[in-house]
């Protein structure tokens, strides 16, 4: 990786398959796609979950730097590793990394993606959204929880509108325990900080001009209680790249993939199987 940065991963299905690079938002880890990737496993599909830098197993940045550009670098040198192009599905920080890396970076001569999927993010958001997200990391950033128990109560009252799970075993992968026995969150704290500070750096002008020179697949996937993609910014997006797909996830809000799992996974795997008809053999079946 750049800057000798290690990132880690769980790889599903078999390596014949086509390629699938599964990257989570901001604050998660490749857990997140633990039932996304399982089922394109089955599917036929060479799918591979990764840890963001900073987040969960992968190294942390030794300068603290988290900018997009850094996420979307270390995108493009892992869909390099892949004998084919993979399709990237992105969520929140990952679907942007993605974006801008497909859209500005690999017109630099780089490989690339085979097909972008955006999960609840696109070029302009809705920056109340946003700050709510980075509010909800930071709260105790510093101080932990000193259960999992506090920490599954401090997640329910941030997403009132979903089921309180009654086994914390996800969660628990989520946070790393420490010496002084409190469970702090599994990515590195200086990213909400970095991720503040990049907020106002015309990001919004750099994602629509790497959304307009998208040739290849698209797919914007958005919960209709979204905090973040309200119908303004898909009308948007469906402006800048005409030839993507959009699917709208009842119910879901910005955790599209946790609010609404199957119909998430199923909507992914559409996608996907109507791609790779096109590119010969390859994956095939539902799972």
């Amino acid at each position: 990786m750049p800057s000798g940065i290690v990132l880690k991963g769980d790889r599903f299905g078999s390596d014949g398959g086509h390629a699938v690079l599964l990257a989570h938002g901001g604050g998660q880890t490749r857990h997140a796609w633990r039932s996304c990737g399982a089922k394109l496993g089955r599917a036929g599909y060479h799918a591979v979950a990764i840890d963001l830098r900073g987040h969960g197993k992968s190294d942390w940045s030794p300068d603290g730097d988290y900018r997009v550009d850094r996420f979307a670098e270390d995108l493009l040198a892992v869909a390099d590793t892949f004998d084919r192009p993979p399709v990237l599905v992105g969520a929140s920080l990952g679907g942007s990394s993605g974006l801008l890396a497909q859209g500005e970076y690999a017109l630099q001569d780089r490989r690339g993606f085979a097909g972008l999927v955006l999960v609840d993010i696109a070029p302009r958001i809705r920056q109340e959204g946003a700050d709510k997200v980075l509010g909800f990391m930071a709260e105790n950033v510093d101080t932990g929880f000193a259960s999992l128990q506090d920490a599954a109560d401090a997640v329910a009252r941030y997403l009132p509108h979903r089921p309180r799970p009654k086994n914390l075993d996800g969660l628990a992968k989520n946070l790393r325990q420490k010496a002084d026995g409190r469970y702090y969150w599994h990515w590195d704290p200086r990213f909400v900080a970095s991720s503040q500070r990049s907020q106002g750096d015309g990001r919004t002008q750099r994602m629509e001009a790497a959304a307009q020179s998208l040739t290849v697949p698209a797919l914007l996937i958005r919960g209709t209680n979204s905090e973040l993609v309200d119908a303004a910014a898909v009308q948007r997006f469906a402006e800048l790249v005409p030839h993507a797909e959009i699917v709208d996830i009842a119910g879901a809000g910005h955790m599209v993939a946790g609010d609404r799992n199957d119909r998430f996974n199923s909507t992914i795997l559409e996608f996907l199987q109507s791609w790779s008809s096109g590119q010969g053999a390859g994956a095939s079946g539902s799972g």
